[in-house]
This record gives C-alpha cells, sequence and structure tokens, in this order.
C-alpha cells in the first residue's frame, strides 16, 4: 500500500465531509518492534533489582484433599530461606469478576486441583528455594473429586463443594437461561431441523513467555509489582484486597509481555504470594514459572459440550436457534460467567434469528482454572453453528456462501437479544471470500480427498458496560508536551503484542499532524498512567483509540490558538500537518509545531490533556444477562479454507485459507494482517491438534513438546482480505480485529473436511485418528459421497 493520503468516503446528507488521513491507514512497523527483535525489550524475568530473592512455589499433588496438616518449621530454619508463605498470611479471597471472589493466595483448608498453591518460599538462590519446598511437611486427606461436569451437577453434602459459597447444592457455578420468541413453534413449523452434538477438550494458550512477577514492599511500606499481565488495574484492585492496603499504597508495573491471547487477563495467586513473601522479608521476590507451572495455571478455553438445533423456514431463512452447553470451569470462577452467557448469546449473529434461546451451565470441576481465551466463550459454539447450518444447507440443496448472504444480518439494526449493530460488512466479506478463492468452480467439484469450507465470525469490540459497575471511564488517556516538543502518550491499556501502543501513537500524530518519530507511549506504570481497564474483550483499539483522539484533540487546540496568538490570524482557521499548524484560507501562513508548542508553553510551563472512553449509553434490553456481550460495536468474517484429507490416514492438511475481515477501518493494515493471520494459526491448533487432556485430575501434556500447536510447515497459506466499513463509533472507523478473526477458521476445516471426504467431525480436535475413523464407519455404512473426479 503506497503513503498518498487516504480519503474517507462519508455518506453525503449527513454533515461530514471528505477527510483526508495521513497517519491512519498507513502500513507501520509496530513502534516496539524494533527493541523486540533486537533483544531490547525488557521482560520481567529480565529485572534485577538489589538483594532480589528467588520465591518457588508448592502445589498439590491431588486434585481434592483437606489439608490436615502444614508444617514449615524445617523449611524456615534452611540457611538461605528469608521468608515462607501459607494461607495464614492471608486467606483474602480475590477474582476478576467482583461477582466470583473464589481465589487465594494459598489454598486455605484444601486443595482444589492438581498444581493448587500451598505454600511459597524465597531464598537466596534457586537450589536453596526447592530444598526448601522439599522440606514443607504436608498432610493430605482426599476427598471425592469431581472430574467430569456432569458429575459436578449432582447435589453433594456441602464438604464435598469445591467452592462452599456457591447458593447451589450441587457445584455448579453458574446457569444461564434466555428465551426470545417462539423457538418450540419455529422448530414445529420447520422445513428442515437439525439437532446435533459437539464436544470440545480443552485448549491452553501456549505463549512464549512463562508467568513471571517480582514484588518489593519497601522500607516505605509502599508495595511495587512488577508482572507480565494483560490488566494491570485489574491486578492492582486485587493486590489492594489480599494485602489489605489502600491502591495509592501499591504501585503496577507491566514490562514488555511475550504473549498472552487471554492467559493472562486474571490477577494470578502467585502474584499475591510474591507480595505476601516480600512484607514478611522486606526484600524483592521474583517467582518466574516452569513451563509446568504454565500449564498448571492454565485459565484457557473451556471442554464444553454443546447441543445445537438449527431450524429453517419453508422460505429458507433461519426460524430459530436452540442451543444448550455444559461447560467445565475448572477449580476457580476466574471469567466463567461472562463464559457462560458468551457460549450463547454471540451465536446470535451474524445472521438474522428471530427466535432464540439458551441454556447454559457453568460447573466447577476438581481440575486446572479456565478462564479467557483468544475468542473468549465464542469460538466453541460458533463452530457447532457453522457446521450445523452447512448441514442444513446440504438438506436444502443449497449454496452455503449463498444461503449465508441471505440470511446476513443487515447493518444498523437490533439482533433479537438486543445487541445494537452499527456498520456491518458480513455480506462484502462472504463476496469476497467467494471471489478470491474460486469457490464456484470448487464446491463439491474438487476431487476426492480434496475439499474447501466456509465459516462465519461475529465478535465483540470491547465490553459496553464494565467489569465492575462504576461511573470511572472505561478508557482514560493523557497527553503530555514540554519544551522537547514531543508528545508522550500515557495510557495503562496494555501492550501484550497486539500494536496497541502503536495504535495510540497513529490515533494522536493523525489529530497533531506528526510523525511517529515525536510521539513516544508510555503505558506500564500506574503511577503515571490514568485507568484503563486492559486488554481483553478486543476493547483496546476502540476505547483507548477513541479516548487517544479525544486527548490529542484537546491538545490541538492549545496549539493552534498559540499558532494564532504568533501570527494574528484567527485559531479557528488553523490545521496541523507535516509538524506545522497551517492557517487554511491562506496556506503560505504557517508556524512550525515546535514555535507553537513554545508559544503555548509560555502560559503553562507544560501542555496537557486528556480523553476518556465511556460506552453509548441505554444499550441493551432489560432481561436478565441482557448487558452479557453488549458491545459499541461488532466485527464480522468469513473465511473460506481448502484442505487436503489423506485418504490412509485421516490426516488433515489446511493448504489454503481466504480471510476476509470486517474491521471497520484498519488503522495499520500491518497490525491488521498480523492479527488475522495469528486467528488463523491458534484457530487451526485447536481444529486440528490441540488439546488438554487429564489422568485423574493431572494434566497429562504440560509442556510445548507433547502439547502440540502447528508448525511452521503446516502453516497453510494465508490470504487476508481486509474489509473496512468506516463504523461510527470507533476511533476513525475502526472496529477490532483481534479475537473475532479465530472464529471461522475452525468451522471452515470441518465443513471442507466433509466436502473432501464426506464426514462430519463434531469433536475437536480433528486428529488422524478420529477422521479416519469417521471414514471407516462411514465405508461401513455403506455411504455414498457425491460424484467427484478422480
Amino acid at each position: 500500500m503506497s503513503d498518498r493520503p487516504r480519503r474517507d468516503p462519508l455518506p453525503e446528507g449527513e454533515g461530514r465531509r471528505e477527510k483526508t488521513f495521513r497517519e491512519i491507514g498507513k502500513r507501520r512497523p509496530l513502534v516496539d518492534a524494533r527493541g523486540k527483535v533486537t533483544g531490547e525489550a525488557v521482560y520481567t524475568d529480565d529485572l534485577k533489582l538489589p538483594g532480589m530473592l528467588v520465591g518457588k512455589v508448592l502445589r498439590s499433588p491431588v486434585a481434592h484433599a483437606r489439608i490436615v496438616r502444614l508444617d514449615t518449621s524445617r523449611a524456615e530454619a534452611i540457611p538461605g530461606v528469608r521468608a515462607v508463605a501459607t494461607a495464614r498470611d492471608s486467606a483474602v479471597s480475590f477474582g476478576v469478576l467482583p461477582l466470583s471472589h473464589d481465589e487465594t493466595a494459598f489454598a486455605v483448608d484444601k486443595v482444589r486441583f492438581v498444581g493448587d498453591q500451598v505454600a511459597a518460599v524465597a531464598a537466596d538462590d534457586e537450589e536453596i528455594a526447592l530444598e526448601a519446598l522439599a522440606a514443607i511437611d504436608v498432610g493430605y486427606e482426599e476427598l471425592r473429586p469431581f472430574l467430569e461436569p456432569e458429575d459436578s451437577l449432582a447435589e453433594v453434602p456441602p464438604e464435598l463443594k469445591i467452592w462452599p459459597k456457591t447458593r447451589y447444592a450441587s457445584n455448579l457455578f453458574k446457569a444461564v437461561d434466555q428465551s426470545f420468541g417462539d423457538v418450540d413453534a419455529a422448530i414445529a413449523g420447520a422445513k428442515v431441523s437439525i439437532r446435533r452434538q459437539f464436544e470440545f477438550i480443552g485448549v491452553t494458550h501456549a505463549f512464549t513467555e512463562p508467568h513471571c512477577v517480582i514484588a518489593h514492599q519497601d522500607t516505605e511500606e509502599r508495595l511495587t509489582v512488577w508482572s507480565a499481565t494483560q490488566v494491570p488495574h485489574y491486578l492492582h484492585r486485587a493486590l489492594a484486597e489480599v494485602m489489605q492496603m489502600p491502591m495509592h499504597r501499591i504501585r503496577v508495573v507491566r514490562p514488555a509481555v511475550g504473549g498472552a491471547f487471554g492467559g493472562k487477563s486474571d490477577p494470578f495467586p502467585h502474584e499475591m504470594a510474591a507480595a505476601l513473601l516480600s512484607r514478611k522479608c522486606r526484600r524483592p521476590v521474583k517467582i518466574l514459572f516452569d513451563r509446568e507451572e504454565v500449564f498448571y495455571s492454565n485459565h484457557g478455553r473451556h471442554p464444553t459440550k454443546q447441543d445445537v438445533t438449527i431450524a429453517v423456514g419453508n422460505d429458507h431463512a433461519i426460524a430459530a436457534y436452540d442451543i444448550k452447553a455444559l461447560i467445565d470451569g475448572g477449580a476457580w470462577g476466574s471469567f466463567g460467567i461472562i463464559t457462560t452467557y458468551y457460549n450463547g448469546v454471540l451465536s446470535v449473529g451474524p445472521y438474522r434469528v428471530p427466535n432464540f434461546r439458551y441454556g447454559g451451565k457453568r460447573v466447577y470441576t476438581n481440575k486446572t482454572p479456565c478462564g479467557a481465551m483468544r475468542g473468549h466463550g465464542a469460538v466453541n459454539t460458533r463452530f457447532a453453528v457453522e457446521c450445523v447450518l452447512d448441514e442444513v444447507c446440504e438438506g436444502l440443496g443449497e449454496d452455503p456462501i449463498e444461503f449465508r448472504i441471505r440470511n446476513a444480518l443487515p447493518p444498523f439494526c437490533t439482533t433479537v437479544n438486543g445487541f445494537r449493530i452499527t456498520s456491518n460488512g458480513i455480506v462484502q466479506c462472504l463476496e469476497r471470500a467467494r471471489e478470491r478463492s474460486g469457490w464456484r468452480d470448487k464446491f463439491q467439484k474438487l476431487p476426492y480427498g480434496r475439499g474447501i469450507g466456509v465459516g462465519c465470525g461475529f465478535y465483540i469490540s470491547g465490553s459496553a458496560l464494565p467489569i465492575h459497575w462504576e461511573k470511572m471511564p472505561q478508557s482514560t488517556v493523557h497527553l503530555k508536551v514540554d519544551f522537547d516538543g514531543g508528545v508522550t502518550v500515557h495510557s495503562l491499556a496494555a501492550e501484550i503484542g497486539q500494536g496497541s501502543d502503536t495504535v495510540l501513537a497513529q490515533c494522536v500524530c493523525e489529530v497533531l499532524g506528526l510523525p511517529l518519530a515525536r510521539v513516544r507511549v508510555r503505558s506500564q506504570d500506574s503511577d503515571t498512567a490514568p485507568v484503563d481497564l486492559g486488554s481483553y474483550s478486543s476493547r483496546v483499539t476502540f476505547m483507548a483509540g477513541n479516548a487517544a483522539r479525544r486527548a490529542a484533540e484537546q491538545l490541538r487546540d492549545q496549539v493552534v490558538r498559540a499558532a494564532a496568538r504568533l501570527t494574528g490570524y484567527p485559531w479557528e482557521g488553523f490545521v496541523l500537518e507535516d509538524e506545522r499548524a497551517i492557517f487554511a484560507p491562506n496556506p503560505r501562513v504557517t508556524v512550525t509545531w515546535d514555535d507553537a508548542v513554545k508559544e503555548a508553553l509560555h502560559e503553562s510551563g507544560a501542555l496537557i490533556a486528556k480523553g476518556h472512553y465511556q460506552g453509548p449509553p441505554k444499550m441493551g434490553g432489560t432481561h436478565k444477562g441482557a448487558a452479557a456481550g453488549l458491545a459499541p460495536s461488532y466485527s464480522f468474517s468469513a473465511f473460506v479454507a481448502e484442505v487436503e484429507v489423506d485418504k490412509e490416514t485421516g490426516a488433515v492438511r489446511c493448504t489454503h485459507v481466504w480471510a476476509a475481515h470486517d474491521c471497520g477501518r484498519a488503522l495499520n493494515p500491518v497490525a491488521v494482517e498480523g492479527q488475522i493471520e495469528g486467528c488463523v494459526h491458534m484457530g487451526l491448533g485447536q481444529a486440528l491438534m490441540e488439546e488438554f487432556p487429564y489422568n485423574r485430575g493431572a494434566v497429562l501434556n504440560p509442556n510445548l513438546l507433547d502439547y502440540r500447536t502447528v508448525p511452521p510447515r503446516q502453516v497453510p497459506k494465508v490470504e487476508v482480505l481486509i474489509v473496512e466499513t468506516d463504523d461510527p463509533e470507533g476511533p476513525f472507523g475502526a472496529k477490532e480485529a483481534g479475537e473475532g478473526p479465530i472464529l471461522p477458521i475452525a468451522p471452515a476445516v470441518a465443513n471442507a473436511v466433509y466436502d473432501a471426504v464426506g464426514v462430519r467431525m463434531r469433536r475437536l480436535p480433528m486428529t488422524p485418528d478420529r477422521v479416519y475413523e469417521a471414514m471407516l464407519a462411514r465405508a461401513r455404512a455403506g455411504a455414498r459421497g457425491r460424484a467427484r473426479a478422480t
């Protein structure tokens, strides 16, 4: 893409004029890219503080047991051991959601999963720390473990409740029941109605950088915590609760983060453990996980069983969805309330669904906790819905893409459950993916063993309502300009590799007419950055981007007023371009950026501006759970995948993906393409090989050798098709592109597998043995596929 200014084609008659963009839409390297590729970026494990100790965690070897003995005296007596911490030091519960504070720094009275934190030590070196862990004497009285989600639905005595405060008589964590329209009547009157069951094993994030935290409660009684976190603000809150300290006595610093994908979006027990250890010994304490500990921490995608019915009327329009989900949440709540809703409510787009019913149950089990993972709550249900829709199309004799186009939601509408849709490029996505993939020449026409399939997606651009029901803005950005003429952007939006620092810089530069070299982003430190809720729910570009734009508009007014004083021309006529303030009616009248800044500083000493974002008011309905899934805008996707299936082994190889995604406006096409390609890679892992199995509550593959992700040689050719719809709510028209693109890839591959060999896969991952067994079963049943070229 060239660097020529882009034009914003705005509708006539709306009081909007054509806008020229000079920074927005440019293909820019991420502002932190050089530091990361050269090794200059500083991660938590790179930090070395004077007197820093090594922290290690003692973990439970059993899934469910009372702690009947815990003696740390031998460990405390070892030379070089500076502190030992247990639940005696803090039993305060915490969690990312205020409605489910069920985590503690250490197991209180009983352990709930293999890997649960029992104690922690701080020592002069790792060898001494490990010796101290071995010296801690723990006695367990094992209890019945709940390892299957169905078992957790049965009523149990109080002593067998995994979390005693749950209001249910079982180990049920959350139940959701929603119904809109007359689902039963729609199914009864349908031309085609298909009901199918699906099963999804858990998967985890497999990020590169393991969890790492450093805590130091210093001589001034101030606690500083450095952590690889996506959510500095929520960590700040949780530390205040657990440590019983006011937030102003706590500082949270986020160094560079080596991948997260939702896996670092909770406040964690190990962060509390490091803080408690530091309080006891008054020295910095670092806890760095090995890979096995990362897997025991998990917080990955929930294992789920789903029952999906889709009905279509005589007019070939979707008549109803009826969806049920049983969700295995593991031992803690985490984001589970949201997960339970999202497994149903995010299925209503991108199609018109006039009748919708959802019943979801998330249960506690004695397994590692599950939480948020890229495409949180929507990935599994999207797979099920898109696969059933393809079966419906086959029953109707419909082309799957044409059927989806005719049933697509229009722009600027409201879904049956009250979601307000703004811009919507799903039809354009489908049309572009169909054209670029050569769909019409390939679907049902490729040789046996080769196939092509389609899948669509629908996802939020940030949650419309914050987790904590407060009037505090969801994102705030401060700008500061001093005599050097550079602009410092202060924000607590967490840069986790997705490019949020670059987005903020581009939004500011666009308004101020500056190059990226003039702007530095400081998004690491709670002492200097205003509140942002963190990097989750695809919210940062949308919310922090809007806040940055508004702050830059305030700063622009200060600079152009200074230019007006210097020239004597009215300030309303000045625009900022190319590091100059230019009087638009007479462009020969100009003031350099530096001169305008110096003039403005004479009266203030420093230029300060702030902008904030709060979601639109009065969104959604009044039914229970109406806020779940509400967003200021939604992204839309349509992917076509082409696959080859080995007829003798069942091995599936995805060879090509055409990925069309409506991101509103691509603020930086390089970043958008990177996010879409990353989603394809991660989604293919869940589709074809990633799984998180257990044996009596213990993770079977807690390392990156046995936990298989898609290797480079199996990554397909990905053709990214960016669809721009100019969303009226987003900054410069932008919407999300970091999570939504993961939704279509797995169902597109599954539908392509059916096109290739005639088997429907309803259990992920689609490993060679499962595909081959399905092919054998089909052959034994005497099924005959469509005639194919050979």
